[in-house]
């Protein structure tokens, strides 16, 4: 989304169409997935469910991400700021494509309440956002760094075979914390510890619903 001569209100529609095409998934990726290289494993029923169980939450991660820096980059202030903010969603675009194409090989959904999860974190990302570019970059630093470490333990859980769906989560990982490296270079401030436990909280009720949902 370009920097042109726009009013508060005309943002506040170019976001919302930004949100619905999040949500829908009417998005591109820039970058081959990962998964393209490597070979499909012959899985379980029960490995296959794990797999999409798990990749659904990260995918659902990724839509709060996509939030949260577009709500970072209505409240901010300094373009400089702002560009960064809306690179760092362009760059997250690959990604949600990334996983909603590997969720669609394993026969499973997207999660049904997406809607929910990036309204939600788009007014986080927008609130935090007005309290200053430093707690603004600082928010997304941290965020960056509780998703880098979802996708460990989901490194983890996954099925030894799934060599596509581990391909998806370690670029990923590997991505979220250049994210996170370049908004503490950027300016961004350690966040008071009360916030942490607030995004921790938050971020639980999403990733035990969208397991499921």
């Amino acid at each position: 989304m370009s920097e042109r001569h726009y009013n508060f209100f005309d943002k506040c529609i170019l976001f919302f169409e930004q949100a619905q095409r999040t949500v829908k998934q009417d998005v591109l990726a820039c970058r081959i997935s990962p998964a393209k290289e490597q070979k499909e494993a012959v899985l379980t029923a029960q490995e296959r469910k794990l797999s999409a169980n798990l990749l659904r939450v990260d995918h659902a991660g990724e839509v709060c991400a996509q939030a949260l820096y577009l709500g970072h980059a209505l409240a901010a202030k300094n373009k400089k700021i702002k560009n960064h903010f809306i690179s760092a969603a362009q760059e997250e675009t690959d990604h949600l494509v990334w996983c909603a194409l590997r969720l669609k090989e394993l026969n499973d959904h997207r999660s049904y309440l997406n809607p929910v999860w990036y309204t939600g974190s788009f007014a986080m990302g927008f609130l935090s956002g007005l309290g200053g570019e430093k707690w603004n970059l600082g928010f997304v630093a941290e965020t960056e760094m509780q998703v880098e470490a979802h996708l460990k333990a989901h490194l983890k859980l996954l099925p030894e075979k799934d060599e596509k769906t581990k391909a998806i989560l370690l670029q990923m990982k590997e991505d979220e914390m250049a994210h996170a490296q370049r908004a503490i270079e950027a300016g961004g401030e350690d966040l008071p510890v009360f916030i942490k436990k607030t995004m921790k909280v938050f971020s639980k009720i999403m990733t035990t619903l969208a397991f499921y949902v």
